[in-house]
């Protein structure tokens, strides 16, 4: 979308200037976030988490891991906050050992979390 000036605006524009600088400053704005959802990303792939649960003998858990728990550890480890709702775990955790799960930052960048269900 263009915005084309009808008068000479102080500090904006002359008569019949073409506005691009907002779509250009709003283009930069996206691109600054997505380069920050990209180094979330690279930082959350880079490591394995590590989640402990209460566990039998046979391996499995009481109860389940969520992705309740996944977010506190990533804010935990990395210091970013992320909203649980972002974080798809593909099939209930109800064993030891290590499970992913997929971070969606934004439709363009996807993480994939590797994270390892260790016994308390």
């Amino acid at each position: 979308m263009k915005v084309i000036l009808l008068k000479d605006i102080e500090r904006l524009g002359d008569k019949y200037d073409v506005l691009k600088s907002l779509k250009d400053a709003e283009e930069v704005k996206r691109m600054k976030m997505l380069e920050e959802f990209r180094k979330n990303a690279e930082l959350i792939e880079g490591k394995v988490f590590t989640i402990g649960a209460k566990a039998g003998t046979t391996e499995k858990i009481f109860g389940s891991v969520t992705n309740v728990q996944l977010a506190n550890k990533i804010k935990e480890d990395l210091g970013i906050d992320l909203d649980r709702k972002i974080i798809e775990i593909e099939e209930e955790v109800k064993t030891l050992g290590e499970h992913k799960a997929k971070v969606n930052l934004h439709r363009e960048v996807v993480a994939t979390m590797t994270f390892e269900v260790v016994k308390e």
